[in-house]
Parts: structure tokens; sequence; C-alpha cells
């Protein structure tokens, strides 16, 4: 199967645009469009619909693209093992991760990033709502979770604490809790699933956060609406460290029950899937990610 042939097919694939992928690499359009032709003759499927206005993945490409970035990807990977580190980084690298993370900590890096990496345009998904990775063709992904899943492979990028917090307006009109029973008293705020969640106390179980519909009127799937709801008063939440740790120092928000953490296992992973080798472009990625996030996380600092 012909390399610059996937190659094409990816980028048409991507643009949505058999005539600007083939200029991507240099080829006229018809030049282009018979090569693609070439490539769904050898594979015995129509990879892409044509018409006079638009060009579209059938389900057979749709099928056939994870494969052939794997194809690319293998390439990429085994002429580095052979020596070739001048291999560039390059291509399209799709990449998913929690809409709130993002906002704070990565798309201020954005900028630096592709202007060190002129090769690789960067497709990113931005959601606090998980999805399966492998089926939506993503190159990596930013979890904040137990790395649970066996399909996928991961890198660390930092510890995750989750803590208790509220607001001062809040804790002035209802209490400040002192134990973890006195929880049962107040309004929570909940995310997504309303799953308890169990607390530690240095080491050892304390209770859980346990926001059942009688005292959690307000659920959401959003890490920025949350901390915004708590910040309104709405009443005392779970929030990762990261997510709140400007507002805890500019008093805020207040940290409750300070000697409780959140025990759910949870750790920044950059995961990717285990099948796929890992590219020139998820590798510099993920390295860029680890140094600029990683070794020093912000919400650490002071």
């Amino acid at each position: 199967m012909d390399i610059e042939s996937l190659r094409l097919f990816v980028l048409a694939a991507e643009k949505l645009n058999i005539g600007a992928a083939g200029r991507d690499l240099g080829l006229a359009p018809a030049v282009a469009s018979a090569r693609l032709a070439r490539l769904e003759k050898s594979v015995g499927a129509d990879l892409l619909h044509r018409s006079t206005r638009r060009v579209s993945l059938s389900q057979d490409g749709a099928e056939f693209l994870p494969f052939a970035r794997e194809i690319l990807a293998q390439e990429a990977a085994a002429r580095a093992a052979l020596g070739q580190r001048g291999v560039a980084a390059t291509g399209t690298l799709r990449f998913a991760a929690p809409s709130s993370f993002a906002q704070l900590y990565i798309m201020p890096l954005v900028t630096e990033f592709l202007e060190a990496q002129p090769g690789i345009t960067l497709d990113m998904r931005l959601s606090d709502t998980q999805f399966n990775l492998i089926e939506g063709s993503y190159d990596l992904a930013l979890r904040s979770a137990p790395l649970a899943e066996t399909a996928l492979k991961g890198r660390k990028l930092a510890d995750e604490t989750r803590i208790l917090c509220a607001s001062p307006g809040y804790l002035a009109e209802y209490g400040t809790p002192e134990t973890v029973e006195d929880l049962e008293t107040h309004r929570l705020v909940a995310f997504r699933d309303r799953a308890p969640r169990p607390l530690m106390r240095n080491g050892q179980p304390a209770g859980a956060f346990d926001p059942r519909p009688e005292r959690c009127r307000l659920v959401m799937d959003d890490g920025a609406s949350q901390r915004g709801a708590t910040l309104a008063g709405a009443g005392i939440s779970v929030n990762s460290l990261w997510s709140v740790h400007r507002e805890l120092v500019e008093g805020q928000l207040v940290r409750v029950l300070p000697e409780i953490e959140v025990a759910d296992g949870s750790v920044l992973w950059l995961v990717y899937p285990k099948a796929n080798v890992l590219s020139p472009k998820v590798r510099v990625f993920m390295d860029f990610l680890i140094d600029r996030i990683g070794r020093t996380p912000p919400w650490r600092a002071g």
C-alpha cells in the first residue's frame, strides 16, 4: 500500500478537500484525485464521496481512517528507530482534553508550541464529558481519572488533588462544616453522575462526599461552570486543586475540611491508544506539555 497515497487520503479526510490536500503535498488536483482513485481501487472500497460541491468521508472511509493514520505513525516511528532522528514531527495531531483544564493551562501555550513545531496542526476537542478515545480516532487525550482502560497507554502529566470548597458567602450563611458528618446538613454541588466520592484523612478513610438528590439540586458536567456556581454561593463542591487554586489564594473560595482529600485515584494522564506507535507529533506534544506543565504544576507554585 502506497504510503504517499495514504498520506493524501488522511489529509483529504481532514480537510474534506482533495485539491487542498494535494496542494499540501505538491500535487495538482487532477493528480491527487487520480491517486486517491487508485488507492480506493487497491482497497476495494469508496473512501470519499465526491460531488461537484463537496467531499465527504464514506462509512468505509471513516472505518479505514484510523488504520491509515496508524500506518503513517508506524512509518514515522520506523524511520526514527533506524536512526533518522531528523524526521520532522508533521501532520494533524488530534488531541482531546477537559475544556476547563485546557482553558486555564493549555490554550496559553498553544502559540508557543505551534511556533516551535511548524509542521504540526492541532485539531483539539475540548469537553469535560469523557468519550471513547479509540472510536473518536484521537491521537492523544488528557484524562483526569484513574487509567483503567486496558486499551490505553499513558504518561503521567501531574498528580491530581481534589478538595472540598465553598464561597465565603455560603459559609457565612450556612456555617462551616467541622466534620464529614456535617456535610449532610449542607447544600452540595455535584458533577455529572452524583457518584459518592470517598474521602481520606491522613491516608485513612473518612467517609464520603455523597450528593444525594435531597441535598443536591445542582448537577453539571462542566468544571468551569461548577467552579462558577461554587463562587456564586450555590453550595459545597468537589474541585480539582488546579481548577480553584487561584480563587483559594485570592480568598474567593475557602477550602472546606482542609485536612480532607477526595480519594478516587485520579491522576492527570496523557493517554493514547495502546495499539498506536508513538509518532513524532504525539511525542513532541507530550514532551512539551510535561515540560511546561508537569514538571512544576502552576497550581502548586508557592
